[in-house]
């Protein structure tokens, strides 16, 4: 690498790192933990590429990017902040830096974006984009330090004042209509309506004309996208290709992927076609383990606004959490985190509270070769064992026979739904219970209807 790079950090053992990795890169280095002094050096001229930290003693580091901008227009800024939240990357790309990365940050990734912030030697300015707060929240909860989820940030970023069509996928519990929230609330088109439509409406006749009318160029957001009957995918088709100066933007969420739907003859192709061009993939909790104790703190303190006593995770908490399968990803992460916020017996929640809460599941693994015709009575005695096994000498909490009703319910009710398409009749006739006593059940265990009855 040739050139002057310019580093402001208020810790000093980063400072140092950066420093004498970038010199022995071949770069000459100016390291401060000072603003000030960094603004000094951009107005003298100083520096081909800037690193800097977001909060800093005598200031932030985003709020400088403007007056940098109008400075020396075309210098590199690369962002590097310890605030691991969506918050972070889309403030980032509105001040236009040229990267952001988060902390603890691998150092030959920032040592690669800067030799190729130095080699591309921007000299344009691009206008900074104006920040209207208006009515956002301080922080979104869409927290990860992993690399899938920064991945994920960075491509909101970029794709969040686009107009083109944008599709949400992943999981049921990971987030999608959340992201889809985020993506409007943070977008040029903030101050405009965002709506959900619903399958009903678009079959209407006025239906499609009724939502343009309410959504006056805002978003419009079509929410599992594979529930809608072909009619109503045929008429989403047709709104898309009317556009106009008040057009809105569309989003969908789907829990599948939608390729293998199109040729299963599940999505009419015209659709797809109009939709797959950006995806935005929600990655499932256990594909972001390292999140889930920084999840959970998010969660706590939450819930502590909200009125519930001051908690803390202790360290064997921690691990049971992450050791957790999470079948309903996030959102079953911050139900059991917020039930616990509630119910743990003292300030530090233990391993006994953590394990009550996640039920006999807890620390499951993955069935062996040998257990595979193991009798389904055999299975449970060994989940259960397994269950006391990690209160050591110590008993379970009380009311274990109705926590082990609830955790065996759940599932099975969520599995039965699934399996008849979300079909409540034909799930109720499969557990041979009434109608009504599974809608009381749905209700009582707040079980979400992923699959909903489509319309003839």
């Amino acid at each position: 690498m040739d050139g002057t790079v310019l580093v402001a950090d208020d810790d000093r053992t980063i400072r140092t790192v950066l420093t004498q990795a970038l010199t022995r890169a071949g770069c000459k280095v100016h390291a401060t933990s000072s603003l000030t002094t960094l603004m000094r050096w951009v107005a003298e001229g100083k520096g081909d590429v800037v690193i800097s930290d977001v909060m800093m003693p005598d200031g932030n580091g985003l709020e400088m990017l403007p007056k940098i901008a109008e400075d020396r227009p075309g210098l590199p800024v690369i962002v590097i902040s310890a605030q691991n939240t969506i918050m972070t990357a889309i403030k980032a790309a509105e001040a236009d830096a040229y990267d952001y990365l988060p902390k603890p940050f691998d150092l030959p990734e920032l040592m690669k974006r800067t030799a190729k912030a130095l080699s591309e030697k921007r000299t344009t300015a691009t206008a900074a984009r104006s920040e209207e707060e208006g009515d956002r929240p301080e922080e979104l909860p869409l927290v990860g330090r992993t690399e899938v989820m920064q991945g994920l940030y960075r491509l909101i970023a970029r794709v969040m004042n686009t107009d083109m069509p944008l599709l949400v996928t992943g999981e049921s519990g990971t987030g999608k209509s959340l992201i889809a929230r985020a993506i409007h609330d943070f977008s040029d088109r903030r101050t405009l309506p965002y709506v959900t439509a619903t399958a009903a409406e678009l079959i209407e006749l006025e239906g499609p004309a009724r939502l343009l009318s309410q959504v006056k160029g805002g978003t419009l957001l079509i929410d599992e996208l594979l529930d809608l009957p072909d009619e109503a995918q045929a008429r989403l088709v047709r709104m898309m290709d009317a556009t106009s100066d008040h057009s809105p933007r569309f989003m969908a969420t789907s829990q599948k992927d939608l390729a293998p739907a199109m040729e299963a003859g599940e999505l009419r192709a015209d659709l797809y076609y109009r939709l797959c061009g950006t995806e935005l993939h929600v990655p499932a909790l256990r594909e972001r383990v390292e999140d889930i104790a920084l999840l959970a703190e998010h969660f706590l303190i939450r819930a502590e606004n909200e009125g519930a006593p001051h908690r803390t995770l202790s360290e064997e908490g921690r691990e049971l959490l992450r050791h957790f399968a999470w079948p309903g990803n996030v959102r079953q992460l911050e139900n059991v985190v917020r039930r616990l916020a509630l119910t743990a017996r003292s300030e530090e929640i233990g391993k006994s509270d953590v394990a009550a809460a996640l039920g006999p599941q807890t620390g499951a693994e993955p069935m062996v070769s040998g257990a595979v015709n193991e009798k389904l009575s055999e299975s449970v005695a060994r989940h259960l064992q397994r269950y006391f096994d990690l209160h050591g000498d110590m008993l379970p909490p009380p009311g274990l026979y109705g926590r082990l009703l609830r955790e065996v319910e759940t599932p099975l009710i969520e599995i039965a739904l699934a399996a008849t398409g979300g079909n409540q009749a034909k799930c109720a006739e499969l557990l041979g219970i009434n109608r009504n006593t599974l809608r009381k059940k749905i209700t009582d265990l707040d079980i979400e209807v992923t699959r909903r009855r489509k319309l003839m």
